[in-house]
């Protein structure tokens, strides 16, 4: 991997990754694009920089990180393990699912999906507004809500947000329960990655890997913050919008 393609990656990766619109799914996609091949040195730098993307999570919201919101945290963490034990389970039928087809069919789901709970979302209905103001009931189907995120194309932070909405979790709720809920979930999955690969970072071009961290983390960190603005105006049936002419625009070029 050279330092163009580590600056695509990393911006790919920071843009997407807190944006319903699947993170795994676009470095697929932009992978083939460039000629990529999935490979043990790309796993590790895929791991470098879903690090940035956390660190910028963690910096934005450094003030729900701390003792005093163990209560939340507590929560966080019961919407950990549905994700973790269906993972773990089934992660050699996960692999298989791991193409462009599949990532097409799950961006047009995912679309309509988001289509159809916003048409039917009422603003005026009493709603969660804070997340500290979560129960565990609704940390728990977010969780479980979070499992379809599995499926290559569905997006961890999509599948999280629409299972926020459904439980009760205003707009602006449902995105930071989700960015908050990265943090565990993706430290995990990062961490396994980076037990597996290890080995494969003496190989590494670390000119690129530092630039594409830096990189991951700057756009990661623009986005969360344009992102929560942008929902305060409007709603996320634009990117159900994008969710269903990226992916058929995919199954036309397959």
């Amino acid at each position: 991997m050279d330092i163009f393609q580590a600056i695509i990656i990393g911006i790919i990766e920071g843009f997407t990754e807190f944006l319903p619109i699947s993170s795994t799914g676009h470095m697929i996609v932009a992978s083939g694009f460039l000629g990529i091949e999935e490979s043990a040195l790309i796993k590790a730098y895929e791991v470098i920089i879903q690090f940035a993307a956390i660190l910028a999570v963690m910096l934005i919201y450094k003030e729900k990180i701390t003792f005093k919101k163990v209560d939340l945290w507590m929560k966080l963490f019961v919407a950990f393990p549905p994700l973790a034990i269906v993972g773990f389970i089934f992660k050699d039928v996960i692999k298989t699912l791991f193409n462009v087809e599949t990532v097409a069919w799950m961006f047009i789901i995912g679309g309509v999906i988001f289509l159809i709970v916003e048409y039917f979302y009422e603003e005026k209905k009493a709603h969660v507004t804070h997340v500290e103001k979560v129960n565990y009931k609704q940390a728990l189907w977010v969780g479980i809500a979070q499992i379809f995120s599995l499926v290559p194309g569905t997006s961890r932070a999509g599948a999280t947000i629409i299972g926020g909405l459904l439980t009760g979790l205003d707009r602006k709720t449902s995105m930071g329960f989700s960015f908050l809920l990265a943090i565990p979930v993706m430290a995990a999955v990062s961490g396994y990655d980076l037990l597996k690969h290890y080995q494969d970072f003496a190989d590494a071009n670390w000119g690129a890997f530092i630039i594409g961290f830096i990189t991951a983390f700057v756009v990661a960190y623009i986005t969360i913050k344009l992102f929560l603005v942008f929902i305060e105006r409007f709603t996320f049936v634009a990117f159900g919008i994008y969710r269903i002419i990226f992916g058929i625009i995919l199954l036309m070029v397959i």
